[in-house]
């Protein structure tokens, strides 16, 4: 099953990338549970999009910014 997470999956791997970090270190998720998410197989649910955005040193509202229309 194919869960839309984005644009916050996208954000999410987007900051991972610009600051070098590797995923299975974020925010204590194991390896398999934060694929899930960032692949859309798991729904990111809020508590999840607030310890990440944690974890990466970024706001909430950071995560659901669309890439597409620059805000």
């Amino acid at each position: 099953m194919v869960i839309n997470n984005r644009p916050v999956s996208d954000n999410i791997l987007r900051i991972i990338s610009e600051r070098g970090y590797k995923q299975s270190a974020v925010a204590g998720y194991s390896r398999q549970t934060f694929g899930y998410m960032v692949h859309n197989t798991r729904i990111i649910r809020p508590e999840d999009v607030q310890r990440i955005a944690f974890a990466l040193g970024v706001e909430p509202g950071e995560l659901f910014k669309d890439a597409d229309l620059g805000a």
